[in-house]
């Protein structure tokens, strides 16, 4: 079956084997993606955890930001990399005078912004990619099979007697374009929704932990406009 299968690609006109050449490094290219990025997603999910836990017990923030800046950049991510963006704008704005609340939140509100989508186009890079090869790779494993059928069909022209053992091969290799277009396709939307999925949940946690750092720097706001206004 396997050598039949082979023979069969090997006797394919040009066109189609470009055609299943493309798709094979398609779908190539579509598993090292899932792979790479479902990696990814789950270590920040873990970091994020891990984060949230630790900003929660913390008792003094000005100690977990020099402990946040400390680290490796590869360790400020998701949830880190929001508390410290936020965290810095807010230390800097009070050590420029600035006392007013609504100010102090909105400048530590942008720079949270800007963080969060860093974060979020560090989770979504790549996935465009998988969701390129399901929609695409069908149309072209198509394409393949269209070609196929018109080179079988054109054949017939040189022979007399056509029969079903003359249009067969090539009826056959053009239907293999169409099986791996499939094989490309359904586990690229299949990764790409379950990976989306995933990516989504997680940047509405950080959204969430973001409500509740800006609400702890919000309550730290008001007591020092309070005590400017004494």
């Amino acid at each position: 079956m396997n050598s039949d299968l082979i023979d069969i690609v090997l006797m394919a006109s040009p066109v189609v084997q470009a055609v299943m050449l493309i798709l094979a490094l398609m779908s190539i290219a579509a598993w090292a993606v899932a792979f790479a990025k479902s990696y990814e997603i789950r270590r920040a999910s873990q970091q994020a955890k891990l984060f949230d836990q630790l900003f929660w017990n913390t008792q003094e923030l000005t100690n977990l930001f020099n402990q946040v800046s400390q680290e490796d950049e590869s360790k400020r991510r998701g949830m880190a990399s929001l508390f410290e963006a936020g965290f810095k704008e807010f230390v800097r704005l009070r050590k420029q005078g600035v006392t007013n609340t609504n100010d102090l939140m909105a400048g530590t509100q942008r720079a949270m912004k800007i963080a969060f989508s860093r974060e979020s186009d560090r989770l979504e890079n790549r996935l465009p990619l998988l969701a390129t090869v399901g929609s695409s790779a069908p149309y072209i494993g198509l394409f393949g099979t269209v070609w196929g059928v018109m080179h079988a069909f054109q054949s017939l022209g040189n022979v007399q007697n056509a029969t079903l053992a003359a249009v067969a091969p090539g009826i056959s290799e053009a239907l293999i374009a169409t099986a791996i277009g499939l094989f490309a396709a359904i586990p690229a939307v299949i990764a790409y929704n379950r990976l989306s999925h995933r990516a989504d949940r997680l940047l509405g946690e950080y959204e969430n932990f973001a409500e509740g750092f800006l609400t702890i720097l919000q309550r730290q706001a008001h007591s020092l406009e309070k005590q400017n206004a004494v």
